[in-house]
């Protein structure tokens, strides 16, 4: 059994990255309007801000079905 922290970082950090490569994904199909460094710069934001707000969400997530 992984450890639960381990765990729970590997879940958010994998719908963050997720999150970010679907916001660079929309940002080349919708035109190419913002220069190659407003892309990787939203990208990053976005991948912090939704590591932010996954990390409360998934850690109490895992250790409840873990049963810590």
């Amino acid at each position: 059994m992984p450890d639960p922290a381990r765990y729970s970082a590997l879940i958010y950090t994998s719908i963050s990255l997720a999150i970010a490569v679907i916001f660079l994904l929309a940002t080349f199909t919708t035109g190419f309007f913002y220069p190659p460094v407003a892309r990787l710069g939203g990208a990053v934001w976005v991948f912090i801000l939704s590591m932010i707000i996954t990390m409360p969400l998934v850690i109490p997530y895992v250790k409840k079905k873990r049963k810590i």
